[in-house]
């Protein structure tokens, strides 16, 4: 009895050795399953969407400009210098903002505001070449731009659940949401700011304050269908940030349309930054 106790032991101890490995790699296999595949929801479903940034890539105006009149080259010069450092930028942001907002963070608060600048500098180039020859038309198809691999929509490490849905997240926000409430969303009015409008551009002067109106309205709508999404800087940098950009130009369109038949008006910038008032 005394030998034959420790073989009995030995034996125990590698069925119940064997037995744990086993109950191991099972847990190891459904671990596995459920990483690889989407589950019924919640958040231990949640899949990592993108860990790093990739790289904006957007279509080439100078290939696509008729010929420069000499009056405008300078101007045309500048803006399209103003292109690249606009790439530039929203490229320098997106490596800053990696883990931020949620699955459409780079779109609303990169790739659409770059998109917006590049419809407003690509409109001025437009103009400059027009006003000593044909203004070449079509141009804003080249505002939009992309990102390429390494990164999606999510720009960093955002997450998506299983049904499709994004769940909207910022690191270090500890999981709370930066529109929490709706609000309202007001700007400084611009038309009381305005000097005698030349009669010559009133039609332009009225049609782009009233862009502004509607900049406005859709900011309030963008604003109540994305309660509960993003970070703590998601409706700065998603919706007020992009809001500005868009009067910027607009506001810019304002004081050039004066300035053809009278003394344009400067300072009107400080006017373009909007509040969200709770």
């Amino acid at each position: 009895m005394s030998r034959a106790l420790p073989k009995y032991n030995k034996r125990r101890v590698a069925i119940v050795g064997g037995a744990a490995a086993l109950a191991l790699t099972g847990a190891v296999v459904v671990n596995s399953a459920l990483a690889g595949e989407p589950g019924k929801g919640g958040a231990a479903d949640a899949r990592t969407l993108a860990a790093g940034p990739g790289t904006i890539t957007c279509p080439d105006v100078a290939s696509r400009l008729p010929a420069v009149p000499a009056s405008a080259k300078a101007e045309v010069d500048r803006n399209l210098a103003l292109l690249r450092t606009q790439i530039d930028e929203a490229n320098t942001r997106l490596v800053k903002t990696v883990g931020q907002g949620g699955p459409n963070f780079v779109q609303n608060a990169i790739l659409g505001p770059l998109k917006d600048k590049r419809v407003s500098t690509i409109d001025r180039i437009a103009i400059a070449i027009g006003r000593q020859g044909t203004k070449p038309q079509g141009l804003d198809a080249l505002a939009g731009c992309t990102l390429g691999a390494g990164g999606t929509g999510a720009g960093g490490a955002a997450t998506q659940a299983p049904g499709g849905q994004g769940n909207a997240g910022n690191a270090g926000d500890n999981g709370n949401a930066g529109n929490t409430g709706v609000g309202t969303i007001t700007c400084p009015d611009v038309a009381s700011r305005l000097p005698a409008v030349p009669a010559s551009a009133k039609a332009e002067v009225d049609r782009n304050l009233a862009l502004l109106r509607t900049q406005i309205d859709e900011a309030n709508t963008r604003l109540v269908k994305t309660v509960g999404q993003g970070g703590p800087n998601f409706v700065q940098n998603a919706i007020l940030g992009p809001l500005k950009d868009k009067r910027v130009s607009t506001i810019d369109r304002i004081a050039i349309a004066i300035g053809r038949q009278g003394t344009k008006p400067q300072g009107l910038d400080a006017l373009a930054a909007c509040t969200l008032n709770r």
